[in-house]
């Protein structure tokens, strides 16, 4: 009977420690904003953006399909679509088809570099209900490819600071506008602007390029508006797994084909999952939009303590999203065997596109993954891959000058760290800065985000504008 007291007033302290914590998970005070408007001339951007979006600046990895004649065309461009920049900034160009312009400011500081790529991904103009690069402008939405990945943020960063030139704005310390056009394959430009910054001893204040965006219903519970800010992106690598035989013919195979070998990998490694992490982006997320949630995420995300589990196991089971926040993730994409239904291959291989989690890294993967397969007939090898990045501080000048500039565009939204699951140029950037934030400085329906390199890809007109509100607001704090 002793034991039965002892075990429930254990119980009850549990729950009332549990539920006292959801309590006390309460909301944190609004980020602040600018009250003001921005005026500008939205007409000109709008067709400085459809102007950009004609150009097909479509980067294969293959350069002999590029048309380079498309990209020098968008480039050649610049200084009529953006005058003011050009008469006070210097312009350079670095190799592989990186662009460098140079605001001076008025002290010397820590510079800010806001970046974009110009290049696009390839379409199926078959697939398309209006021309991917015409840019037609119907219904206040203008179509093409481009216009969300990432030409709008690449106008509105020389949008707003033509703008704020023309009214004769001197930002405080200097500002660079880094653009690269090979980012879709990964290309070196961007590489080479960091190189620059390195060589030259250019110590960065704040880096904003692509990746978060203003968008709704992303997290348990949370029914208003989201400005995800990326302060790091997971790692991404390519990984082949092979298995040969004797080959022969279909009609008399041994009790284990390398097809069959190979499935029982995938198998594997698919029942498997990689471990649990919550890393410091995942967790600032959590403790920022989870305050926000309905009591019952509350309670977990205010008690992760004992609830992570729970997390894991969902993470696990569903996949999707959350659990791509949570832990390394496994999508085994191309399958290579026999050349003939009746023919056993002498050799076949399938291919997984794994993203790193910031705690794991490529060789802990390929580590895990021949731990998990253990089978010595499967050749487990790296085709490609990158590290997770490093992880940028939220507690600074620099996050906080991001954050209002979000705020104050998209009045009424929750600003959050997260981490980005994708890849992106500013990458390269933390090897010199721990500032490094990504946002597309955009609200976007997952109707939208689903055109990212997909079909019929394109943009409203206030979307379009915004950005450069954006920028400006940001601007003006650098």
């Amino acid at each position: 009977m002793l034991a039965l007291y002892i075990i429930l007033s254990l119980l009850i302290v549990f729950f009332a420690v549990v539920i006292i914590r959801t309590a006390m998970f309460t909301k944190k005070p609004a980020t602040e904003v600018f009250e003001n408007e921005e005026s500008f001339d939205k007409d000109k951007v709008i067709e400085n953006l459809r102007t950009l979006v004609r150009f097909k600046t479509v980067s294969y990895r293959d350069h002999e399909k590029e048309d380079d004649k498309e990209f020098e065309a968008l480039i050649a461009s610049l200084p009529k679509l953006y005058p003011n920049v050009f008469k006070a900034c210097e312009f350079s160009r670095l190799p592989d088809r990186a662009l460098l312009f140079k605001w001076a400011g008025k002290e010397v500081g820590e510079p800010t570099v806001l970046m974009a790529h110009y290049d696009v991904v390839p379409v199926n103009e078959e697939m398309w209900d209006k021309p991917p690069f015409e840019a037609i402008l119907e219904d206040g939405v203008i179509w093409g490819r481009g216009t969300l990945d990432t030409k709008v943020t690449f106008n509105g960063v020389l949008s707003a600071a033509d703008h704020l030139i023309s009214l004769g704005f001197t930002p405080k310390c200097d500002i660079y506008f880094a653009f690269s056009g090979g980012e879709e394959i990964n290309g070196d430009g961007a590489k080479n602007i960091v190189d620059y910054f390195e060589e030259n001893g250019i110590t960065l204040g704040l880096v904003v390029d692509e990746g978060g965006a203003v968008v709704e219903n992303v997290f348990p519970g949370v029914k208003e508006p989201c400005g995800l800010i990326g302060i790091a992106e997971k790692g991404m690598m390519n990984v082949k797994y092979e298995t040969k035989s004797n080959g022969g013919h279909a009609s008399a195979p041994k009790p284990h084909t390398p097809v069959g070998v190979l499935s029982k990998a995938c198998v594997k490694v698919e029942n498997h999952p990689f471990k649990f992490h919550i890393t410091k982006p995942v967790r600032e997320m959590f403790d920022t939009l989870g305050r926000h949630s309905t009591f019952l995420y509350r309670m977990i995300f205010a008690n992760l303590w004992v609830f992570s589990p729970v997390l894991s196991l969902l993470g696990k089971t569903q996949g999707g999203e959350m659990n791509a926040l949570l832990r390394t993730t496994v999508a085994f994409t191309q399958m290579d065997g026999s050349s003939a239904p009746n023919v056993i291959p002498p050799k076949a291989s399938i291919v997984s596109n794994i993203r790193l989690n910031p705690h794991d890294n490529i060789d802990s993967a390929l580590e895990y993954l021949k731990k998990t397969v253990n089978d010595s007939s499967v050749d487990i090898t790296l085709l490609n891959g990158m590290n997770p990045s490093r992880i940028s501080q939220t507690d600074c000048d620099a996050y906080n000058k991001v954050a209002k500039a979000v705020a104050s565009t998209w009045k009424g939204c929750l600003v959050s760290p997260y981490l980005m699951v994708q890849c992106s140029d500013s990458r390269h950037y933390g090897r010199i800065s721990d500032k490094v934030y990504r946002f597309s400085a955009m609200d976007l329906t997952s109707e939208e985000r689903a055109t990212i390199h997909g079909n019929n890809e394109k943009i409203r007109v206030e979307c379009a504008c915004s950005a450069v509100e954006f920028y400006i607001r940001l601007i003006k704090q650098c």
